[in-house]
């Protein structure tokens, strides 16, 4: 009887200890694909937190708007139902019109000027300060590259080439007034429909990264593309401000460092990518 009691115990003392040790989880989402920079970037953010934590507290990153177009993500994780995303500063500015000052056109010459300003502290603590009366904290950037033009219809090299194209473009003001004024008929949806979109004739062409419009296959479909470099596409990102202030401090600061680490990650993936990039069979036109 003896004997019975104490298998029992041992089950009890099992069961109230196992969740003590298992790691709590932050669920962290974005759009772009699994080969990307941005999500290696990220995987590496994850790594430090576990690292840092002893393996406390894990980061399960969710790439390609598994759990939602950016704009959803950031709803959510403004609500507090998601407690971390990767989001363009272009979608950020709907909730942060202030995020729009980096998607101005043609504001960086190279990438050489733009890192100088983004990885200055002081910048980031400025810029950054904006997001939390919105209900993000802001820890760090990731990278999506310089923009560029696809289309399935014409070679665009001069402004009147772009009159009447039917453009899928992000879902920011500062995008879609900047094509309106050079003719285009914007379409603005989430990043996941673009490909059956362009394949079904919805859309005639898209603005992305070269790296990105490659590796999505968007130039199966579109064979023009034009190099013009309008905007980088920095990606912010954000944790829900309520479960920040939740958090452990040495969680706080790992989070920190995994950002830090996913901007320098992302950056060498995207530069390996391009080396890597083969002959495309496309019309690649400078604009």
């Amino acid at each position: 009887m003896r004997k019975g009691w104490v298998g029992i115990l041992a089950v009890v003392l099992a069961l109230a200890v196992g969740p003590a040790w298992a790691a709590k989880e932050i669920k962290l989402g974005h759009v772009a694909p699994p080969f990307h920079g941005q999500h290696q970037g990220l995987l590496k953010l994850a790594e430090v937190v576990k690292q840092e934590t002893g393996g406390a507290w894990e980061v399960k990153v969710f790439p390609l708007g598994q759990l939602g177009g950016e704009r959803s993500m950031a709803e959510q994780v403004q609500m507090g139902t998601l407690q971390m995303a990767a989001i363009t500063t272009a979608v950020l500015s709907n909730f942060v019109p202030q995020a729009a000052a980096l998607d101005l056109p043609f504001l960086w010459p190279d990438r050489k000027t733009a890192y100088a300003v983004l990885d200055d502290p002081e910048f980031q603590k400025e810029f950054f300060r904006f997001f939390e009366p919105k209900g993000f904290v802001a820890i760090g950037f990731a990278e999506n590259e310089f923009r560029h033009l696809t289309n399935s219809k014409r070679t665009v090299r001069k402004p009147e080439d772009l009159k009447g194209l039917k453009l899928r473009l992000m879902e920011a003001p500062i995008f879609l007034d900047t094509f309106k004024l050079l003719g285009v008929t914007p379409v603005p949806m989430p990043f996941p429909e673009v490909y059956n979109a362009l394949q079904q004739g919805v859309i005639d062409g898209q603005d992305n990264p070269l790296l990105t419009s490659v590796l999505m296959k968007f130039t199966e479909v579109n064979k023009h593309v034009t190099l013009l470099n309008h905007t980088l596409t920095e990606t912010v990102i954000v944790v829900n401000a309520d479960f920040w202030n939740s958090l452990p401090k040495n969680v706080q600061e790992a989070l920190r460092k995994g950002a830090r680490e996913c901007t320098r990650t992302n950056r060498e993936v995207n530069a390996k990518l391009h080396q890597k990039l083969p002959k495309l069979g496309i019309s690649v036109d400078e604009y």
